[in-house]
């Protein structure tokens, strides 16, 4: 009833207004389409400059909202823009217009409220004239534009209330998102939840007429995607230099993040490998030792002494020491030449190392060994690769089992070796992960860098590894497969 009562009086008003008042305003703004709206935002006087520049007649606009002549994605930004007015007060600004014909033109823009009851606005009384573009401002624009699109960068552009007005090619490459599904919608749409704070402080940074450059964040794409960004943004001015929006010109950098988090991975290994070399260099020495001692006991006792199986028993974990410690040392120190190697006589050395330990978990070895052609490669780097998996295996059934190992040539290729445990498995989640340094599936028992470095050295040699595991009762265990060229 009230804004009836405002319409009312307003209209009653321009009677007088539009006969005295609007016809010298005219004249003194003789370019400028002069527009009443009342509280409604409905068209209550409409000038001839208006029908001249926008190409509706004061019939088809009077009592039709004026949001016809605006924007859609302009729309929420002009209502807010005039529920701010004071009565009294000016407010200028540039912004576009829809004509009848379906073109949009600029404007620049000046609104003031008109009195209404208890002094609230009853409506608002509009200036508004059409920017000429003009030859050269046209070539401008349309070559700003063609760089815009054509840009590796994404450009977008928003309000000072976040809502996107322009959105370019790249953009839709990097976040998946076409032009017609974010103009009009809030930035927010490919900010992660928990960096919503931080796009609210860029906003008011860029209220306050403040650039922010090369700031490095996070974005969600279309489907789900987290990109890293590195972001310019800068704030958008009118021809009066009042900020009216801001600029974004956002690069992926998820590569060169990528490189660095495996720069600094492979820092930490580096640093865990030598200090590796330096502990297992210290225990050599007095491990020779102690071997070469327990060595000449064993010489010294009579063939039925009861301290023989023991200080034999001692040797072979000693010697199980000193080749974990020679592991170690691999992981740091060049492992040597290559030479010829039958896998299965590898293989057999290596089991032989673990004997005990297989023995102490109940674990029977089922062997298979076909290969008649050797490849070439390091010792020590196939012994680290078969040591790795062995003592997997061994972890993966800590009530007993069957440890399978075979090898078969695959005819000019090279050599594949299986080796199969029936033990707990890997959980699908954790077996994409399962090469990656420093994952482990054995809580604190594990280093993590044992799959790892074999992984390293099995590529490295030109070969292949990869697992296959299952976690249901009736069938679990894991089976590594390792491919070997013949040539690298």
């Amino acid at each position: 009833m009230t804004c009836k009562i405002r319409t009312e009086l307003l209209q009653d008003g321009l009677l007088g207004l539009e006969r005295h008042l609007l016809p010298a305003v005219s004249r003194l703004y003789g370019q400028d389409a002069l527009i009443v709206t009342d509280a409604d935002a409905n068209v209550v006087y409409w000038s001839r400059s208006a029908t001249r520049i926008f190409g509706y007649s004061a019939e088809e606009m009077v009592g039709n909202p004026l949001s016809r002549t605006i924007p859609v994605e302009l729309q929420a930004k002009e209502e807010k823009m005039v529920n701010s007015l004071v009565p009294g007060a000016l407010k200028r600004y540039e912004t576009q217009r829809v004509c009848r014909d379906g073109r949009r033109i600029a404007v620049r823009a000046s609104i003031c409220a008109l009195g209404g009851l208890a002094d609230e606005p009853a409506g608002v009384l509009r200036s508004e004239r059409e920017i000429p573009a003009g030859p050269d401002a046209s070539v401008t624009a349309s070559h700003l534009a063609a760089i815009v699109e054509s840009s590796n960068d994404a450009i977008v552009s928003s309000d000072l209330d976040g809502i996107v007005t322009s959105w370019n090619k790249a953009a839709q490459r990097l976040f998946g998102y076409a032009p017609e599904e974010m103009i009009g919608r809030s930035i927010l749409s490919i900010v992660p939840e928990d960096l919503h704070s931080e796009e609210r402080e860029i906003l008011r940074k860029i209220r306050a007429g403040k650039r922010i450059d090369h700031y490095e964040t996070r974005r969600i794409g279309k489907d789900g995607t987290v990109v890293e960004v590195a972001l310019t943004i800068s704030p958008i001015r009118d021809r009066f230099g009042n900020v009216v929006g801001s600029s974004k010109i956002g690069r992926d950098i998820s590569e060169r993040k990528e490189m660095e988090r495996r720069l600094i991975e492979s820092e930490k290994i580096a640093a865990t490998a030598r200090m590796a070399a330096n502990i297992a260099h210290e225990i050599n020495n007095p491990l020779d030792s102690v071997m070469n001692l327990i060595y000449l006991a064993r010489l010294n006792l009579t063939a039925s002494s009861k301290a023989r199986p023991c200080l034999l028993a001692a040797e072979g974990e000693l010697e199980r020491v000193s080749h974990l410690a020679r592991q170690a040392l691999g992981y740091y120190r060049d492992p040597g030449a290559a030479v010829e190697i039958h896998l299965g006589t590898l293989l057999e050395e290596v089991l032989s190392v673990y004997r005990s330990k297989l023995l102490a978990a109940n674990i029977a070895v089922d062997c298979a060994f076909d290969q008649r052609r050797p490849i070439k490669a390091s010792e020590d780097e196939l012994m680290q690769v078969f040591s790795a998996l062995v003592v997997n295996a061994i972890d993966a059934m800590p009530a007993g089992g069957v440890l399978t190992i075979e090898t078969r040539e695959l005819a000019e290729q090279g050599v594949e070796i299986l080796v199969s445990d029936r033990g707990t498995g890997i959980s699908t989640e954790n077996l994409p992960k399962i090469f990656e340094p420093f994952f482990t599936t054995k809580g604190h028992l594990g280093t993590g860098i044992g799959l790892w470095v074999a992984h390293q050295l099995v590529e490295k040699r030109g070969g292949r590894i990869a697992i296959d595991s299952r976690t249901e009762p009736t069938c679990s265990g894991t089976t590594v497969s390792v491919f070997l060229p013949f040539q690298r």
